[in-house]
């Protein structure tokens, strides 16, 4: 063997790389999901109901002005529920702009979720008590930072899996080649968690890649790729925690790729009838994340109408409470700016902060002096 020569990987090795011809799914069979918990798959459940609440609430805020954007996840909701319960407590999410599901999921105080979207501080919530990273705007440039902390800790012999997730235009980015290259040249244990919703912003799939799926491209890295009906939180579920636990046990990475819809448009400021026709959305809203696994429950025997109602209303509870903190305005301190930049404050930055207390201190002193009537 010369060093021109490629690893060795027989074709039984090969095959098992490649994922399936179809998306993997199991709640259209009632027996789908015997193999997984009652208990899994009631709180699946009852996190897409909380999810679609939030959207809802969240979408009718920025109506209102108090959010300045808003990207929903209606439609989505499978995808996040599915690989943030999939994950064990100490395990790390590097979610995109579009996972404040993820978020919730995970336990984040639903507002500090919102608190980037508001325009009032930096991330909201502290990464490291909750081990998710800030809600990352540019494409991708969050999956490098993923394998970065998934290196390190298996440099350190930590117990964890980082959970890097991106959306199917976050693949056509260069950071996204990057990242896959390195993890798998370094078995890095990380799950790649592609959300494939059909566009990125008003571009279609069919626009960014020529590749069967977006899962086959795992293949090119050496690395296992799955795809799965991201409609259905339970196959997310399964095969998320294969994933993570493959990686875990030093496996290295896995790209799953989950395949959904975003019923919504891209965000607030976005016209999707431009680019899509109701027909396309309807066909995938007789799809619903939510109403398919209450169905499938229903059919268990796992789920009758007290339970529904008692979790419909814990989501309404959510959303009471999200509106009535969204109430108060935030009056946010200016000087915050130059905080948390870097952990000791540079010369230039202690700076520029002193240069804006004047101009703040300065414009308070005009502010009182017309409050007394001065000038006049």
């Amino acid at each position: 063997m010369t060093v021109l020569d490629p690893p060795g990987v027989d074709e039984v090795g090969v095959a098992a790389m490649l994922p399936s011809a179809e998306p993997l799914s199991l709640i259209d069979d009632v027996s789908g999901t015997e193999s997984l918990d009652a208990a899994v798959l009631l709180e699946l459940y009852r996190q897409l109901v909380r999810g679609r609440r939030y959207n809802l609430q969240a979408t009718a805020l920025t109506k209102q002005g108090r959010l300045a954007v808003y990207p929903s996840t209606t439609g989505q909701e499978a995808c996040e529920a599915g690989a943030v319960l999939a994950l064990d407590r100490q395990d790390w999410i590097f979610p995109t702009y579009r996972d404040t599901l993820a978020l919730l999921v995970r336990g984040v105080d639903p507002v500090e979720v919102l608190t980037l979207l508001r325009g009032d501080w930096h991330s909201g919530y502290d990464p490291r008590a909750h081990r998710v990273a800030p809600l990352s705007t540019p494409l991708a440039t969050q999956t490098p930072h993923a394998v970065g902390l998934a290196h390190a800790a298996a440099l350190h012999r930590d117990d964890l899996v980082v959970l890097a997730m991106v959306g199917d235009g976050g693949t056509s980015e260069g950071d996204f080649h990057e990242a896959l290259n390195f993890a798998a040249v370094y078995k890095a244990p990380v799950v790649f968690f592609v959300q494939n919703n059909g566009y990125a912003i008003s571009v279609p799939l069919s626009k960014q890649s020529a590749a069967p799926s977006l899962a086959h491209k795992a293949i090119g890295y050496g690395m296992p790729g799955v795809l799965v009906d991201g409609n259905d939180a339970a196959v997310v579920y399964r095969e998320v925690r294969r994933a993570a636990e493959r990686a875990r046990e030093g496996g290295g990475p896995t790209l799953v790729e989950a395949v959904t819809y975003r019923i919504d448009a891209h965000t607030n400021a976005d016209d999707a009838t431009r680019y899509r026709d109701a027909a396309e959305v309807e066909f995938w809203n007789r799809r619903d994340p939510v109403t398919r696994m209450e169905q499938h429950l229903r059919e268990r025997g796992l789920l009758d109408d007290a339970g529904v109602d008692r979790i419909r209303q814990e989501a309404e509870d959510m959303a009471e409470d999200l509106r009535s903190r969204f109430a108060t305005d935030p009056s946010p301190d200016p000087l915050d700016l130059f905080d948390h930049v870097y952990a000791r404050r540079t010369p230039q930055l202690e700076e520029q902060r002193a240069l804006l207390a004047q101009e703040l201190d300065a414009a308070q002193s005009v502010r009182d002096g017309s409050a007394r009537g001065e000038g006049q």
